[in-house]
């Protein structure tokens, strides 16, 4: 179950494309699923990054390159200057 799981995010694969191997994938699915809900993945995780910092295993060191890191156009609250008016964002009441 959990080779099947790997595999599929390993490889980058929709469910339903999952080798027969593996077996059902709704099963593998489903298994995934119930343990991501249930945390159990996120125990693993915890157990994994527990035993890798005791090793020496795990450089903590975090390096974020702005650059890739824009905003849409009406993601910010400043005033537009570039020229023409600015439009509401409310649409106009009906008349009733």
């Amino acid at each position: 179950m959990v080779e099947g799981i790997i595999y599929r995010y390993r490889c980058g694969i929709a469910w339903r494309d999952l080798p027969a191997d593996f077996g059902p994938w709704q099963t593998v699915w489903k298994r995934h699923r119930a343990w991501a809900a249930d945390g159990t993945w996120d125990q693993v995780l915890d157990a994994l990054l527990v035993r890798a910092d005791a090793d020496g295993e795990l450089d903590w060191s975090v390096a974020v390159d702005s650059t890739i890191c824009r905003a849409h156009q009406h993601g910010t609250n400043l005033e537009r200057t570039t020229g023409g008016a600015v439009e509401p964002q409310e649409s106009p009441r009906r008349a009733g």
